[in-house]
């Protein structure tokens, strides 16, 4: 057994996005275990933590999904400020939006401004998908092709540990592809980062596309959180103020490379990253 950091690495904040609960295809067990070896000041859940679409066609929802949501609301009691922002997956949560529940905001979005006084804006980012925004129907014809795409993703990623080969995912794969084929993705990020311009901050940070980002787009610094279902990927930001992406495989891959102790993984597959 590969020996556990003896405390939680501490963040100034934290932002996942993208979990889909309530799937087959959400990796909750990655989720707790990076939430176990993590502390953050603020924690900010970027929208789709639960997946209501796929909820309403069949029930889907077991241990590991209530861990997740109990996790998350353990360390808001604990002292994180934690901010949820639901997305188009769970939309029916945004009835709620403005209320908050001891150290629990539910928002719309929000600016968040890091230790360098930078202001980031914060939203899931679904209503600048046009797909999304005038055709929802276009949209869930889509997650439907994207389920199966994740049903080959998890056959081959099976065959790939029979070999001990590295995680890598099918299904993202074939979404680069094909969004780098009708330059959607690029033409998103520069809508998101236009809107981060108007409203006078410096960054935008977001989720909704499942491509985890973290680079300079004109002026403004795009910064993309990723998934909890294909890149296991969240967005931290260090008491610095500098921001990083945190792909968790690489981090359990590199704890389960002997003679590498798990703060030396991790550590590791940071400067990696």
């Amino acid at each position: 057994m590969n020996p556990k950091p003896k405390s939680p690495t501490h963040y100034r904040a934290i932002f996942i996005s993208d979990v889909h609960l309530g799937t087959k295809r959400a990796q909750t067990e990655a989720l707790l275990d990076f939430l176990r070896h993590t502390e953050s000041d603020q924690l900010y859940v970027v929208g789709d933590l639960i997946d209501s679409w796929s909820l309403k066609k069949k029930w889907v929802w077991n241990q590991h999904h209530n861990d997740v949501i109990q996790k998350l609301l353990r360390k808001a009691r604990k002292g994180s400020k934690l901010i949820y922002i639901p997305g188009n997956h769970d939309e029916n949560f945004r009835d709620f939006i403005n209320l908050r529940f001891g150290r629990v905001a539910v928002l719309h979005e929000t600016i968040h401004v890091s230790a360098t006084g930078k202001k980031y804006l914060v939203l899931h980012g679904d209503k600048f998908d046009g797909i999304i925004y005038f055709t929802p129907w276009l949209s869930k014809f889509g997650d439907e092709a994207y389920e199966w795409a994740m049903w080959l993703s998890g056959g081959v990623s099976h065959v790939r540990r029979w070999l001990k080969l590295p995680y890598w995912s099918l299904s993202a794969y074939l979404k680069f592809k094909v969004k780098k084929a009708v330059e959607f993705l690029a033409r998103y990020e520069e809508i998101v980062v236009r809107e981060a311009e108007k409203r006078g901050c410096q960054g935008v940070i977001c989720g909704h596309v499942h491509t985890p980002a973290d680079r300079m787009i004109g002026d403004i610094h795009y910064l993309n959180d990723g998934d909890w279902v294909e890149s296991c990927s969240a967005l931290a930001e260090h008491m610095d103020g500098r921001f990083e992406i945190i792909y968790w495989h690489r981090v359990t891959e590199a704890a389960a490379a002997l003679p590498v102790t798990f703060d030396e993984a991790f550590h590791g597959a940071m400067q990696l990253a």
